[in-house]
């Protein structure tokens, strides 16, 4: 997303805000969550937990300390970038520039370890990924990525990446985005992709004749109402991911990213978070245990998240 450098804290100090307001809002079902005894103490209260993450490194604007200042507000993650590249690291939706991680960048990453804060690769380039797995001491998350094996997006993980995560105690969490799920739609999605940015271009025109600029969401607007017609996949290519993403990794080392709040073209019969049980009812009909299923539904994360923190406790006392 591309906001003008002096709105980013200004911004994500806002939707720490929002997020504030909605758990106060909801206080019979939401609590904010700040540890993973929190998440587990709040679930046995038969609430939502609320945890807080940051998707993009761009957001702290090349300060380490504003990292200091997310964790205190309750961010427990951040993905190291977007879709663009930062001052200090590649992402997998632009043009190689820094060859991964700057040393400003693995700094980062040591800081987000000592702070207790999850270092999150999706979005980020292989050799980005190559280098946060070889300089962080805590395990790593992919928020939201799935296999690049069963569908060719830059954006999802090869078998190389989800067997290194692996082995340094992480969690792949499978995105349900058809485009990263399915090379069909993603093809599909490709061949009209010309007159989605001819119209994305007219708009920009029009409103700049007006001195205004197309903002991420009118842009998407378009995108979304152009792409609506394109056939979506059924819900068990989530489940064809989830069961390849465990062949190669291991069941202790997949989980759900769902991005529901981040893309529009869900698999049908997934359409919204009600529809979990689908997948659920799918896993179960493929043999999966209950043990492995609480693995994957969260169990995954809650565990990197354990131990992101007592790697944080380590680091702080020597």
């Amino acid at each position: 997303m591309d906001w003008p450098a002096e709105d980013l804290i200004h911004r994500a100090l806002g939707l720490v805000e929002v997020v504030d307001e909605q758990v106060a809002k909801h206080s019979d079902s939401l609590e904010f969550a700040a540890s993973a005894d929190d998440v587990m103490r709040i679930h046995r209260e038969g609430k939502i937990a609320a945890l807080m993450g940051v998707e993009g490194g761009h957001i702290i604007e090349n300060d380490p300390r504003m990292l200091d200042i997310f964790y205190r507000l309750g961010v427990r993650y951040m993905t190291l970038t977007h879709t663009k590249n930062t001052q200090w690291a590649d992402s997998s939706g632009d043009q190689t520039h820094w060859n991964g991680l700057t040393e400003f960048g693995k700094q980062i990453v040591l800081r987000m370890n000592r702070l207790g804060m999850m270092v999150d690769i999706s979005h980020v380039s292989d050799k980005t990924f190559e280098d946060a797995i070889a300089v962080s001491k805590a395990p790593l998350i992919a928020s939201h990525s799935s296999c690049r094996a069963l569908c060719p997006a830059p954006r999802d993980m090869t078998d190389e990446m989800l067997g290194a995560l692996a082995r340094n105690g992480g969690v792949a969490d499978i995105n349900f985005y058809s485009a990263f799920l399915d090379p069909a739609y993603r093809q599909a999605q490709a061949k009209i992709l010309p007159q989605v940015e001819a119209a994305v271009k007219k708009a920009q025109e029009e409103l700049a004749k007006e001195g205004k600029r197309l903002s991420y969401a009118q842009e998407t607007e378009i995108r979304v109402k152009m792409e609506a017609g394109l056939s979506k996949p059924s819900y068990t290519v989530i489940a064809d991911h989830i069961d390849h993403a465990v062949k190669v990794a291991g069941a202790d080392h997949v989980g759900l990213g769902s991005d529901f709040d981040g893309v529009d073209a869900i698999p049908r019969g997934m359409e919204d978070v009600s529809r979990l049980p689908n997948l659920v009812y799918e896993l179960a009909r493929r043999g999966y245990s209950e043990e492995d299923l609480i693995k994957i539904l969260g169990g995954n994360v809650l565990r990197v998240l354990r131990q992101v923190e007592q790697v944080s406790h380590e680091m702080q006392v020597h």
